[in-house]
């Protein structure tokens, strides 16, 4: 079960929540990691919409770049281990009679308890888009700001589930995901402009 946490800040209303739960589902089922989406554990990806100031700060201060982005991405666990807990927790199964013998203690530090609930979370990570970068470039590429706040928070999930793009094969990897979750959202190819 995927818990999408979206807060818009200075964005304008166009239904960010549903828009969200729909595209890092998109992104999930297109990956190996799609068994996260029937987990009984609660698996969370937290959503920000906010200002190019707020992205630029955190872009200083985390990845020592003094200038705005489009979007960050805060992954929480790395790839081998979300890798181990498709394989190793039996609890991610969906079958519940797996459960019956387990405590929370039996759930690593890479879970967060939910006391309201006593129900353990994943923390897969938090995605940060910046308004005014992501809607110039929406505007540059004569495309709703929502279609391409969907493009940003696929390529967002995709980093918070450990794909990346710093060199050809994994770029290559990670574009070739994120044009095919686009295609099932009904969406634009979002590197059809680009130069080869």
């Amino acid at each position: 079960m995927i818990e999408v946490m979206v807060q818009a800040e200075n964005w304008p209303e166009q239904g960010w929540q549903g828009l969200a739960e729909r595209v890092v589902e998109a992104a999930l089922t297109a990956t190996p990691y799609a068994p996260l989406l029937t987990a009984l554990t609660p698996v969370e990806i937290a959503i920000r919409l906010t200002s190019d100031a707020e992205v630029q700060a955190l872009n200083r201060d985390y990845r020592e770049k003094d200038k705005p982005t489009n979007v960050l991405s805060f992954p929480m666990l790395e790839r081998e281990e979300l890798d181990e807990l498709l394989t190793r927790h039996p609890r991610e199964s969906g079958d519940p009679s797996d459960n019956e013998n387990r405590s929370p203690d039996d759930m690593d530090s890479r879970f967060r308890r939910n006391d309201e609930s006593s129900e353990q979370e994943i923390l897969l990570g938090d995605i940060i888009l910046a308004y005014e970068t992501c809607a110039r470039e929406a505007t540059e590429k004569d495309i709703p700001l929502a279609d391409h706040a969907a493009h940003l928070i696929v390529h967002g999930t995709l980093h918070l589930l450990g794909y990346d793009h710093m060199g050809d094969a994994e770029a290559l990897e990670m574009e070739t995901i994120e044009r095919q979750v686009m295609a099932a959202l009904g969406l634009h190819d979002p590197y059809d402009d680009e130069d080869d």
